[in-house]
């Protein structure tokens, strides 16, 4: 936005502060433009995310919510560019200066280029071995390494009747097989083959589908680095955050990264309620917590740590609690 040297007379002002009656400066040169109405967006997070600000000869304009914009006076200066190269021009006939003018209309720039999407390459999603025949057949053959395993029967004998990827709910029960077979049953092979059912299932903007995809990739990864196959855990890393890149509009994806952020910094960890189990001496109570609080520590690892919890402390956490909950 540009506007003449000898106009002195704007100054800035939140955009979320905007008011109707307010004389904005649009983009381009021009005199303020009094506000005739405002509308306000918020994003998928419910935060106030952009201003829709209307004026009185009919133009609109867009303003993310926390810029800062010029705002000036009734009758604030014309903001004429500098014209001293310009060549002369004839004086226009009357009757064009009587010709009202058209609603001036502010059309946007264009945004940035969306960000570029990232994920594993085929080379990186080749360490990752087929499955040994069908999902049924796989959770059959973990079934059957634990015979009179009450959990992982009940599980895998919902299962073995038919997989659908597209229930959440069968999702969920994949998903909670592979934790129970790898932290209660200390087998990390048939858990790896067990949530690999998932792995490879993409993101469809389902966000309750996606969570159960989410553990066992988090789970995944955490096995596979316990085993010392750090290159495929990379694997696992990169699907579990793929999805963060999907947002092609550049204030959504700054507002979603920044929120997403903010989560990584501040996990629930579940503290008040382990030491209240622990007080009143509710082991079982105790343990549900905990796991809860593996799995977001899980989580955390996956996305490579945080701004608070350093990769080296939760891999220490993460190996603590894994203990405290099998013990």
């Amino acid at each position: 936005m540009t506007h003449s040297p000898a106009d002195q007379q704007y100054r800035e002002k939140q955009a979320g502060a905007l008011q109707s009656g307010d004389y904005l400066y649009l983009p381009g040169d021009g005199p303020a433009e009094e506000i005739t109405g405002i509308e306000l967006e918020y994003d998928d997070f419910g935060a106030p995310a952009l201003i829709i600000v209307t004026t009185a000869d009919g133009g609109r304009v867009r303003i993310a919510f926390s810029s800062s914009v010029p705002v000036g006076e009734p009758g604030s200066g014309t903001g004429t560019p500098d014209v001293e190269d310009a060549p002369s021009a004839e004086p226009a006939p009357a009757s064009e200066l009587t010709t009202p003018a058209a609603p001036a209309v502010v059309v946007p720039p264009l945004p940035a280029a969306p960000p570029t999407l990232s994920g594993p390459t085929a080379a990186q999603l080749a360490l990752i071995p087929a499955p040994s025949g069908t999902p049924e057949a796989v959770i059959a053959a973990a079934a059957e390494a634990h015979p009179g395993r009450n959990g992982v029967a009940v599980l895998s004998e919902r299962l073995v009747k038919g997989v659908n990827t597209k229930s959440g709910s069968c999702l969920r029960d994949i998903s909670d097989l592979a934790h129970d077979l790898f932290i209660q049953l200390r087998d990390p092979e048939n858990a790896l083959a067990v949530a690999d059912i998932l792995n490879l299932l993409p993101f469809d903007g389902n966000r309750d589908r996606w969570t159960s995809i989410e553990r066992s990739l988090a789970l995944s990864g955490f096995i596979c680095r316990e085993l010392g196959q750090e290159e495929r855990a990379e694997v696992y890393s990169q699907l579990l955050k793929a999805p963060d890149s999907l947002e092609t509009d550049p204030f959504r994806a700054r507002i979603a990264a920044r929120v997403r952020q903010r989560a990584l910094n501040e996990p629930n960890l579940y503290d008040k309620e382990i030491f209240r189990s622990i007080d009143n001496g509710n082991h079982d109570a105790e343990r549900e917590w905990r796991m809860l609080r593996f799995e977001s520590l899980l989580f955390l690892r996956a996305h490579g740590g945080s701004e608070t919890l350093r990769i080296s402390e939760l891999d220490h956490r993460l190996a603590n609690e894994l203990e405290a909950i099998r013990a």
